[in-house]
């Protein structure tokens, strides 16, 4: 049985970086998707661990060998997704986590139809720029595009199959892992999974 593919996407400043860490804390059974980037690190950042750091000159090269599940250009910068290391997880049963845009999103899920896709939401445009302004990372013009740009990311919410605010982290916390959790539980999974069960609890005496 193959693993699940999900994909999170939210505006920037929705906390969702925050949500995939913690839910991959309490939920042995999935793992995060390292995307490739072509930005420069933060401060903390490590390479292999939060993303691949590449150059430009390398990222357009794997784009051309199609080593990208998805990829797209997000403020200057390029984020793309391994498609092999993906296929090669889902094979061995593992879930895979993908935290990207809904453009990257959108790609997915042309390739992958059965992809479960989450859209996080802030509680409230004021926290959005409250948690924008705290990071403390970028300068406020860079914030205002960032506060644009999720007026077009929120646009795309319908098209995605779950919706969680992220106000209480816990809460948001415990509604994300329902999903993942939910999804293995899913007729056609048990029915393969527990095949043989069935067919003996079918048996006649």
């Amino acid at each position: 049985m193959s693993g699940n593919l999900f994909i999170i996407s939210a505006p920037s400043g929705a906390g969702k970086t925050s949500l995939v860490h913690a839910l991959l804390n309490i939920n042995p059974q999935i793992d995060l998707s390292v995307s490739y980037t072509t930005r420069a690190p933060r401060a903390g950042e490590v390479d292999g661990k939060a993303y691949h750091f590449v150059s430009r000159e390398t990222f357009i090269e794997m784009q051309k060998r199609g080593e990208f599940l998805e990829s797209a250009e997000v403020y200057g910068n390029f984020y793309g997704t391994s498609q092999t290391w993906i296929t090669g997880e889902n094979t061995k049963g593992r879930d895979i986590l993908l935290e990207i845009d809904w453009q990257g999103a959108e790609q997915v899920r042309r390739k992958f139809p059965s992809a479960i896709s989450i859209f996080i939401l802030p509680p409230s445009l004021e926290a959005l720029r409250l948690r924008l302004t705290g990071r403390g990372t970028d300068h406020a013009d860079v914030i205002a595009r960032r506060l644009a740009a999720a007026r077009v990311d929120v646009a795309h919410v319908a098209e995605f199959d779950y919706v969680i605010i992220n106000d209480d982290l816990n809460v948001a916390l415990r509604e994300l892992n329902a999903v993942v959790l939910s999804a293995k539980l899913t007729c056609t999974r048990q029915l393969s999974r527990y095949q043989t069960l069935i067919n003996q609890l079918q048996k006649p005496e």
